[in-house]
């Protein structure tokens, strides 16, 4: 799952700020190879043959049978693959199985077999991936947005991923990375998440970091995409739409530590959806919409679709 793969101003009176600062400790030479580090890992995983730039499709089903190939008469209409590569059915429970076309060569998690159960993305167990269709340099697998079922198509030979310009960056800025004083809640509050294809979750948030810029308070509300994962923060500002991607940013912090969050804003980057109309990301809730330029992190992409 996405790791995946989600800011109106926050001010609130009488809350408690710490102003930005950069660890004294750290020379700026460090802190920028820090940073060129990171980047170069997060176009490593945005670039890998399997990554966000692979995707070809996202295709929902409809319950009973749905036929997949590349051939116009499926009902499913794959952009590379057999002619007719099998046929997934939907059942009532929400349970999906495949039963693969003679010929089509496909394999359902690496073996060569003739049909299988389908476990989606939201009904996998520990550490097990959802079940994978591969056919040649493509393959897909089975996502559960809010009980909708669609196949999420990829394929390494993806014209998003072969004719790719790069990301563009803000100049690396030390004074964006922030140390904001953690509040927690307990209870967790619930913010509802929307998404790009008109989703809401509710997730839990385990309390809120603070911070000031400019002479004035913010606040952002993270959530936790696994028990005991970092905090995950979906962001907008006023860049947003202009100079960053509209919908937002995301940003991921480590745990809290001696009441202190660390939010480096250089690390900020766009969600798939900036590279291609096939994924579900999540949008910046009010909460998170900062009256604020936040010029760090990643820019719009230049081939946004």
């Amino acid at each position: 799952m996405l790791r995946h793969a989600i800011v109106a101003i926050a001010l609130f009176s009488g809350v408690v700020a710490v102003h930005a600062e950069t660890p004294a400790a750290t020379p700026v030479a460090t802190y920028e190879q820090q940073i060129q580090q990171w980047r170069s890992g997060r176009l490593e995983r945005l670039t890998a043959p399997n990554g966000w730039l692979s995707l070809t499709g996202l295709e929902w089903l409809k319950e009973g049978d749905n036929h997949v190939g590349s051939a116009a008469n499926n009902d499913i209409v794959l952009k590379a693959g057999p002619a007719h590569l099998g046929t997934v059915k939907l059942a009532k429970d929400g349970s999906l199985h495949i039963v693969l076309a003679t010929g089509s060569a496909a394999t359902i998690d690496g073996k060569a077999v003739a049909e299988a159960a389908l476990i989606d993305d939201a009904h996998v167990t520990g550490d097990a991936s959802p079940t994978l269709v591969s056919f040649g340099a493509a393959n897909f697998y089975v996502i559960d947005r809010d009980g909708r079922k669609a196949l999420r198509v990829k394929d390494s030979d993806a014209i998003t991923r072969k004719n790719f310009l790069g990301i563009d960056y803000f100049p690396i800025d030390p004074s964006w990375h922030i140390v904001a004083t953690w509040v927690p809640f307990d209870p967790p509050h619930k913010l509802e998440i929307g998404s790009v294809i008109g989703t809401i979750d509710k997730v839990d948030v385990p309390g809120k970091a603070v911070f000031q810029h400019d002479g004035h308070t913010y606040e952002l509300l993270p959530y936790q995409e696994e028990p005991g994962g970092d905090l995950f923060f979906v962001i907008a500002d006023r860049t947003s739409g202009k100079e960053t991607y509209g919908a937002a940013r995301f940003l991921y912090a480590a745990l809290p530590k001696d009441g202190k969050v660390i939010l480096d804003f250089n690390e900020a980057y766009n969600p798939p959806c900036a590279f291609t109309p096939f994924a579900t990301c999540p949008l910046a809730p009010p909460e998170n919409r900062l009256d604020l330029r936040i010029t760090a992190g990643e820019k719009k992409y230049r081939g946004e679709h």
